[in-house]
């Protein structure tokens, strides 16, 4: 019946005109009296009659306006808050047990939140905000429970840690990401040039990642290792070893007097030869 129930509603006035107009109009609609409600619920359930639900979920689409309107401090559409909240609502409805001696509106109040946190928790961040059960509970009650702008006190962060059932460094965590913002990475589009350069695509952009520059940095660095292999082949044996024991061993790099005791030679004999080897290279790579 859910399918059915979506269609039967298809014409509520959310997605045609302003949000003005759609407002007034859910205003306009009668309330039903507890014994109205009664007989199109019984009739819903009984009969799966589709106009009594549709009578249902009309008569509320004010009572979602009213809650959707407590988000707005999330910086959400409003249109898309009560449109969430109508979804709720008419999962209520599909729910909703007459013979109970509960209103409507009661029972529904918690499948419209339900239905507007899980908005709020996918949209308002681009990471999650909050991802547990314990996370999100925090996420809705910290900010109804701040009074003023600003950090939390200590005093403060103990009292709604209190309130709330958690520990005062969960509160602290959940402060800090709320108190953080998402950035458009092209700035918004009214903004002026001297606003725009502002945004991260203005200043994020490296040369390294143009794949032009990067293939001839890749290309220039093969060269020169290909030159200093040719030049280190081109000395003798023994200088060689001086350059490679000297500079390309990380782990084990020798000192002039262990050379020196290799070589039987001096210490200021194996500094000659090195400077000697490094002279031929470096001739070899700038040729």
């Amino acid at each position: 019946m859910s399918n059915e129930l979506i269609l039967a509603t298809n014409h509520l006035p959310i997605t045609s005109g302003s949000l003005e107009q759609y407002i007034q109009q859910v205003n306009s609609i009668p309330m039903l009296t507890a014994e109205e409600e009664y007989e199109y619920g019984t009739r819903l359930e009984e009969h799966g009659d589709l106009d009594a639900a549709q009578k249902l979920i009309m008569s509320h689409l004010r009572f979602v306006v009213r809650v959707a309107r407590g988000y707005k401090g999330y910086g959400l559409p409003l249109a898309d808050l009560i449109q969430e909240g109508n979804i709720g609502l008419m999962k209520a409805v599909r729910r909703f047990k007459p013979d109970r001696n509960v209103r409507l509106v009661s029972f529904a109040v918690h499948w419209i939140r339900a239905e507007i946190h899980e908005f709020v928790l996918r949209n308002w961040r681009v990471v999650k905000i909050a991802t547990t059960k314990a996370q999100r509970k925090l996420f809705f009650n910290l900010r109804s429970s701040k009074k003023r702008l600003g950090w939390f006190s200590q005093e403060e962060i103990e009292g709604v840690a209190s309130d709330l059932g958690v520990k005062p460094e969960t509160v602290v965590e959940m402060e800090a990401r709320l108190s953080n913002y998402d950035v458009s990475f092209d700035g918004a589009p009214d903004d002026d040039e001297e606003s725009n350069y502002l945004s991260p695509a203005s200043y994020v952009n490296s040369p390294l990642n143009d794949p032009a520059q990067q293939l001839e940095h890749d290309d220039w660095e093969q060269q020169q290792n290909s030159a200093l292999s040719e030049s280190l082949n081109g000395l003798d044996e023994r200088s060689r070893d001086i350059l490679m024991s000297r500079w390309m061993d990380d782990e084990n790099k020798a000192t002039l007097h262990d050379l020196a005791d290799k070589y039987q030679i001096s210490a200021e004999r194996i500094r000659q030869l090195e400077k000697n080897a490094m002279n031929k290279i470096r001739a070899s790579l700038e040729a």
